[in-house]
């Protein structure tokens, strides 16, 4: 089903894109949503990378990731709603671990909000908690949400 997406290096020109797809992908309750100057600051960093998925002219994903030494962190993966359950989160995984493989990573971790349905598929991926922070996310709502950190580990990760 993911015949039609391509996936690109997002550059500088590409921000107004990536932030449709931020904004329909973040709930605002939940208060995760990065800023465009946020975002600006990944394009400028030599160890960072912003990948989007494109269906045409459409932006429909995209992810954000950095390397630290042999490590590489997912910090954003989202998928628009209108294009979910099309394999695109599972394609900007693999595409991010690719990446950080050629560049020495082997150890990929992510942190997210404990109740994000996205765990499924991260541990889809491989992907195991590693770790937890108790109330360490407070959402627009007040309320504190959990957040888990998942890691997986050996060169060959999302490459199955």
């Amino acid at each position: 089903m993911t015949d039609a997406i391509r996936l690109a290096t997002a550059r500088v020109a590409d921000l107004a894109a990536v932030m449709r797809v931020m904004d329909a992908a973040f709930a605002p309750t939940y208060g995760e949503a990065w800023s465009g100057a946020q975002l600006l600051t990944l394009f400028a960093l030599p160890s960072a990378r912003v990948c989007i998925a494109w269906d045409g002219e459409q932006p429909c994903g995209f992810s954000a990731a950095r390397m630290a030494g042999p490590e590489s962190e997912l910090l954003l993966l989202a998928v628009d709603p209108d294009f979910r359950g099309r394999g695109i989160g599972a394609l900007l995984m693999q595409d991010w671990q690719v990446w950080a493989t050629a560049l020495g990573a082997d150890e990929y971790f992510l942190e997210m909000r404990a109740d994000n349905d996205a765990v499924h598929l991260y541990s889809r991926a491989g992907f195991l908690e590693v770790g937890r922070r108790p109330a360490y996310y407070r959402g627009n709502d007040g309320i504190m949400r959990d957040a888990i950190t998942m890691r997986r580990t050996g060169p060959e990760a999302g490459l199955d």
